[in-house]
């Protein structure tokens, strides 16, 4: 987010509790963000950015418009306000996706009838592929030292294998316990998005940095005199956070040599577009990331792309030739 945006975030936010809202949206508002933690395990960072969007949309609705007075030329007009407000397209995509998640609920809950959100067009976005570290950079990052500066190595070495071992996304890696560690078939059963499960092998680097942390976790439980069925534990022997997670990967893969915009996430990239290098079928990737669609799944195919078509660019002696001219 940008000085502009993040100018018009809190000239929003200062001016929430004096903006008017009409009850009847507020209320089914409120009831949509609870049914999303309650019922689709949504995380809450997710919650809190719908919030966000939503108590936007609701100010600029205003006290007197109701749920039936809202047709997809109203969504439009919110949208060109939010970017004539200076707000990105990403944001004002982001807005929509929002907005059609809401009006599916409310349409199950019976308090519409028609989902308006629907007719209006996603703004077009620039295509732009995440930077995945490539198989060396990965192999040096992990085969490197992590004890050095490192509070826990053992437990970082572990958060690294598995989500890039295993495709684990950061909320998937805080939030297992014991009992989903199947050490007699090697495989880990995953609590995703929406309350679905998958299990993931677990096997070589992966199971092998999960037993020596286990170990000097057990060590900390007994000098904390803590009692805990989740894996992953701060110093102090609590369940470690998202936010956590992100700052010990960061740390270290720039310690490492890495670009600073590395993020958990980037792991879970580098596990998708890494197997497909190799040869792995595409449906079996979306099987052990948990996707929902193959098409999400697909983006790993244009990573790859982008990866051949650098390679070519660099190495390849006529490509050379036409970069010179």
């Amino acid at each position: 987010m940008g000085n502009r945006e993040r100018q018009s975030a809190a000239e929003a936010n200062s001016s929430k509790s004096e903006a008017p809202t009409n009850p009847e949206i507020k209320k089914g508002i409120a009831g949509f963000l609870l049914s999303l933690g309650a019922e689709r395990n949504a995380s809450q960072h997710t919650i809190r950015a719908y919030r966000r969007e939503l108590d936007r949309f609701a100010i600029h609705l205003g006290p007197h418009l109701r749920w039936k007075d809202v047709d997809h030329g109203t969504i439009r007009g919110f949208l060109a306000h939010l970017q004539s407000s200076g707000l990105s397209k990403v944001s004002a995509a982001r807005a929509l996706a929002a907005l059609r998640s809401l009006y599916q609920w409310l349409a199950r809950e019976g308090m519409v009838k028609q989902n308006p959100a629907k007719l209006v067009s996603t703004p077009k976005l620039p295509r732009k592929l995440p930077r995945v570290p490539t198989m060396e950079e990965m192999n040096g990052l992990l085969e490197g030292e992590m004890a050095e500066s490192a509070s826990f190595p053992e437990r970082d070495r572990a958060i690294f294998e598995l989500l890039y071992g295993c495709g684990l996304r950061n909320s998937e890696l805080v939030g297992i316990v014991l009992g989903d560690i199947d050490t007699a078939n090697n495989i880990l059963l995953v609590r995703g998005k929406g309350k679905k499960q998958r299990y993931v092998p677990l096997e070589g680097k992966a199971e092998e940095a999960l037993a020596n942390y286990r170990e000097a976790r057990q060590q900390l439980l007994l000098r904390t005199r803590k009692s805990t069925q989740r894996l992953f534990l701060n110093l102090r022997g609590g369940p470690l956070t998202t936010r956590s997670v992100g700052r010990i990967v960061k740390q270290i893969a720039i310690r490492q040599g890495l670009p600073p915009d590395v993020h958990p996430h980037t792991l879970r990239h580098a596990f998708g577009t890494h197997m497909l290098a190799e040869g792995a079928d595409l449906r079996a990737i979306q099987e052990m990331l948990g996707h929902e669609r193959l098409s999400t799944t697909q983006k790993y195919t244009q990573l790859t792309i982008a990866t051949v078509m650098e390679v070519y660019d660099k190495t390849h002696p006529r490509a050379k030739v036409k970069a010179e001219s």
